[in-house]
């Protein structure tokens, strides 16, 4: 231990000591000669004698006895579930220090301690529906097991997609990254809707844009798309509640049972598998992109289009449980 180049300091100290006394050495020697006081020498010297190596060890300390009591973390919580200070719209580090008369480094590290992050924002969306098991079930049935003979699609519509002209490119920041920036300025150039619908046994995709999405722009679009699929199969389309898709009885008339629809529960079109790929859209396409008219816009949205219909690939349904209400791990769920 006294040769030791990875034990602690002390512990090297305290051998030396002990060997330099193995020596017969009286103790004002031993201190002498290792540069340590009497007291010091004496106190190692005891403690081997009596204990052993085990001896050498410090004792278990209580430490610095803490600022701030066990019932702090009860205080800090329940102080997030009251109405924050005037002129704020949520709780943060300082002011729950300054009305707790604590030290804002320690509710941070209670916070910290907690996964509590205040300044992060999500949001949630219950559905209120109350046949939302039944409609959710039927959703998920014919994605995992659609019907024999037929053609499930999922068809929906993204609104006011704007023709935005800004430029852009890469900067440097002052960390020396490199990062894709966009001037802040911007000019619009009009707006156009977009009607999809998602082969989900193919991930095959059916695009139109239009200048509106009125029930007929809608019901032209769904026209197309069955004109382009096999006669022989059933079409089953999966829609939100959105009023467009809603009081089509006339327009299904006219397919005589061939086409059936299934709308997603209310408050719940994250049911509808088109969404995904409506999101790969604007994140691929649409953000961050500079057009110079409605016409750029389109032939950007048909390049996208076409290149999902090259190499096309279902989106597969893992999803394990399905709830109308989101909510976990609020502030009294901690508390309780």
């Amino acid at each position: 231990m006294s040769r030791s180049r990875t034990e602690e300091a002390r512990m090297v100290e305290r051998a030396r000591v002990i060997l330099v006394c193995l020596e017969e050495k009286e103790i004002q020697q031993v201190a002498g000669q290792l540069g340590l006081s009497i007291p010091t020498v004496s106190k190692w010297r005891r403690r081997f004698a009596r204990d052993g190596i085990g001896g050498l060890r410090d004792r278990p300390r209580s430490g610095k006895p803490p600022v701030y009591a066990a019932d702090f973390r009860n205080r800090v919580l329940a102080l997030l579930e009251q109405t924050p200070p005037a002129g704020m719209s949520h709780w943060d580090g300082a002011a729950v220090a300054e009305k707790l008369g604590a030290s804002v480094h320690a509710v941070w590290r209670l916070l910290r301690r907690e996964g509590i992050y205040l300044q992060r924002l999500r949001t949630w969306c219950v559905s209120t529906d109350p046949e939302f098991a039944p409609k959710a079930a039927e959703i998920v049935g014919l994605y995992l097991d659609p019907p024999l003979n037929a053609l499930v699609l999922s068809v929906d519509e993204k609104p006011g997609i704007q023709a935005i002209q800004r430029p852009s490119g890469y900067v440097e920041t002052d960390s020396g990254a490199i990062v894709r920036a966009m001037k802040s300025t911007y000019k619009r150039n009009g707006t156009l809707n977009l009607f999809a619908a998602l082969e989900i046994a193919s991930g095959q995709v059916h695009a139109q844009t239009t200048e509106q999405k009125k029930r007929e722009d809608f019901r032209r679009f769904l026209d197309g798309v069955i004109s382009e699929l096999p006669a022989d199969k059933d079409i089953h389309v999966i829609l939100d509640n959105y009023s467009t898709h809603k009081r089509n009885h006339d327009w299904l008339a006219k397919y005589e049972g061939r086409v059936r629809f299934h709308f997603t529960p209310t408050s719940a079109s994250w049911l509808n598998q088109v969404e995904i790929w409506f999101g790969l859209l604007t994140r691929k396409t649409l953000r961050g992109s500079s057009f110079a008219g409605k016409d750029q816009l389109r032939s950007a949205i048909e390049a996208f289009v076409a290149k999902t219909n090259r190499n096309p690939k279902p989106f597969h349904w893992r999803k394990r449980e399905v709830k109308g209400s989101q909510l976990r791990n609020t502030i009294i769920n901690l508390c309780n």
